[in-house]
């Protein structure tokens, strides 16, 4: 129990505080109240990664008047580590400095020493670090012919002295190389410790002579499209390097219902798909350690996340199961395994985390974004959107959350559309319709002004006009349904060709002319409803999960995704892709996987926090839902056929509705008569 003499100490930017004695180490009372403050030498002065500033002034917010003062002089650890390396003015070791007074410290965040130049950062976001990997400098006794104990015997020994890991096991590989490590580096060695998630006992899994300063991680989402990768130093948590490639795995079925068939139906595909997945890892590996300075020996610790599909393939698991029902994983749970045993060459000791599947079609990758986004640590209500061939779908909150996928089809990025592709340089990627004259003006990627702009058709010359992708198809199809060329039922009004030379007929449907040129680029009735029955299918899986919550609305919906981080919400609404929601309160996430796996990577206890969330989370299997085919109906309609959206309506004004609906695809003209229009909002 603390003293009123004790000092009061607040720690930046945590804001955790606390009392503590007079010369208590400032790295002793960050510890005591669970503040990360980086140490790799034990409190020797020698890493120099532990670095604190002290703030001066009186903090009146906080009744703490705070002084250089108030914290001891420097000693000799630092005085030899300000000589030997560069202490920054201001800057004190939290291991020699102690404290002497009320004190404001601040951890800041780039006290990395050896760190490498951050290239490219993931999504900014700072995470408290705590990773599974721990990096242990030991000095070791000397063998001694009066104490007959082996060299690794006394390396555990000392470790658990100074570190308190006991019973620790050691990797097999390294059993031959401790001698040499350790008179090499002359009795002083750096040991890398695996800690487990759930208790049990670490394992030594690298060892180094002298003082090793730095380790290394790598988190990935392996998406069916792309897989995205991110170079993290476990110590300081900074993302050195990102980077992302195509998946190869395309090649065998754009969509992962087509890649699991391949597997049913070529006894050598698993193989082949394994064998795919993990050498484009593998190259992203190489990219990363490229960029990032480092060698791929110095990378202990890995996690990866993806769908259930991608997730088997990646490590070696047959996925014909999941291409029916009851949608069987092989595994749900977190998977710990060695890097060596999955081809992944890093450091022999380097170890696998992969976080756990949710259910048969929302998978590690859902489970990630749960973790990022936290729908289950707030008291909202949140909707958490995957968009991909295959939308995962969680809606919850702290009481209560539930997920379910629902089957989009490759629609919404671009395949089965007339016009539509990756998104690369060439792609349109927004778009506005005018609704008089029905004339449009866009924005394509790798051209900087829009289409109506000066500058345009010479900077197209060079880049191209050469499709449309996600979001591009998203705004056009909003943006005609605004505009009244398509009705809420999403057919293509014919009668406006006598108005404008954009609508053009073909047969008993019509089309909207979008570019005109050496490249015709036509929005058809088909691609219409190739969009409405992929938003739909999306939307009645949400509306599922609000049944199951007993809803009829949201209060926060975020869209994840490298497609969803570049879906406007406005459009996203107008097309009825989510239900209703203050636009203000629908952002798009990003990559959430990606980051979610970044998180594992850094603090271990998010390891532990998704796996017990995965449990409590429902699972709701939208194929046997009576209920899912009546939302499906009405969720062809834009934005829906009977749920309104109020919210929507005070930012955007939406077509009134039409007496006449005709249908498309072959339905006779009037066939699709509804009796009585209104007006929606």
């Amino acid at each position: 129990m603390s003293d009123a003499s004790d000092h009061l100490v607040l720690f930046m930017p945590s804001g955790k505080r606390g009392r503590f004695p007079t010369d208590t180490p400032v790295l002793d009372a960050a510890r005591q109240l669970g503040v990360h403050v980086e140490s790799v030498c034990g409190g020797r002065g020698i890493c120099g990664r532990c670095q604190v500033d002290v703030q001066e002034g009186v903090f009146a917010k906080h009744g703490i008047t705070s002084s250089n003062d108030h914290i001891s002089p420097f000693g000799g650890n630092e005085v030899r580590y300000a000589e030997k390396r560069d202490l920054k003015p201001g800057r004190r070791l939290s291991c020699s400095a102690k404290i002497l007074g009320d004190l404001v410290i601040d951890i800041p965040q780039d006290a990395v020493v050896n760190a490498q130049v951050v290239r490219k950062d993931s999504d900014g976001r700072v995470i408290e670090r705590n990773p599974a990997v721990h990096m242990c400098y030991v000095e070791v006794e000397e063998p001694d012919m009066h104490k007959p104990l082996g060299d690794l015997d006394r390396l555990l020994l000392a470790i658990e002295a100074d570190w308190g890991f006991k019973n620790l096991t050691i990797d097999t590989y390294l059993l031959g190389q401790v001698q040499q490590i350790l008179r090499k580096g002359n009795w002083t060695v750096t040991a890398a410790v695996h800690e487990p998630v759930h208790g049990g006992p670490a394992t030594l899994v690298a060892l180094y002579p002298g003082l090793k300063n730095e380790a290394y991680g790598i988190a990935c989402d392996i998406g069916s499209t792309t897989i995205a990768m991110h170079l993290s130093s476990l110590l300081s948590g900074r993302t050195l390097a990102s980077s992302g490639t195509s998946n190869p795995q395309i090649r065998f079925g754009e969509d992962l219902m087509s890649r699991v068939s391949y597997v049913m139906m070529n006894p050598e595909g698993r193989e082949g798909m394994t064998t795919a997945v993990r050498e484009a890892i593998n190259g992203l590996i190489d990219k990363v350690c490229k960029e990032g300075e480092i060698d791929r020996a110095d990378i202990l610790d890995a996690v990866f996340v993806g769908n259930p599909i991608m997730h088997h393939l990646f490590l070696g698991i047959d996925p014909t199961e999941l291409g029916g029902a009851p949608f069987a994983l092989a595994v749900s749970g977190a998977v710990n395994i060695r890097s060596s045993e999955i081809d992944i060459p890093l450091n022999p000791g380097a170890r696998v985390y992969m976080l756990p599947c949710i259910a048969g079609h929302v998978g590690a990758d859902a489970a990630a974004a749960t973790l990022t986004e936290g729908p289950h640590r707030q008291d909202e209500m949140m909707l958490l959107v995957d968009v991909g061939t295959n939308a995962e779908i969680v809606l919850g909150n702290s009481i209560r959350t539930v997920a379910a996928s629902s089957p989009t089809g490759p629609a919404f990025e671009g395949a089965e559309i007339s016009c539509g592709q990756r998104a690369a340089p060439g792609a349109i990627e927004r778009i506005r319709i005018d609704p008089v004259t029905f004339e449009p003006r866009y924005r394509v990627i790798g051209i900087e002004p829009w289409s109506d702009e000066p500058g345009f058709d010479e900077a197209a010359k060079t880049v191209g006009v050469t499709g449309v992708c996600g979001s591009g198809i998203i705004e056009i199809i909003a943006e005609m349904y605004l505009a009244g060329i398509i009705t809420e039922d999403g057919v293509i009004n014919g009668d406006l060709a006598a108005r404008s030379p954009r609508i053009v007929g073909n047969g008993r449907t019509f089309s909207y002319l979008l570019r005109d040129g050496e490249q015709k680029l036509m929005v058809t009735q088909t691609d219409v409803r190739a969009i409405q029955l992929a938003k739909a299918a999306l939307y009645a899986g949400v509306k599922l999960l609000m049944d199951k919550q007993g809803i009829t609305s949201v209060d926060r919906i975020g869209l994840a995704g490298a497609f969803g981080s570049f879906i406007d919400p406005k459009y996203a609404l107008v097309l009825g892709l989510v239900p209703d929601c203050d636009l203000d309160k629908v952002k798009a996430v990003g990559n959430a996987a990606g980051t979610g796996a970044r998180m594992a990577l850094l603090n271990r206890n998010h390891r532990r926090e998704i796996e017990h969330t995965v449990t409590r989370i429902e699972k709701i299997e939208t194929a046997l839902e009576p209920k899912f085919q009546e939302h499906f109906v009405n969720a062809m309609a834009f934005p829906n056929k009977v749920d309104a959206f109020p919210k929507l309506t005070e930012v955007v004004k939406l077509p009134e509705r039409s007496m006449d609906t005709d249908a498309a695809d072959g339905i006779e003209p009037g066939a699709g008569r509804r009796r009585g229009g209104r007006r929606r909002g």
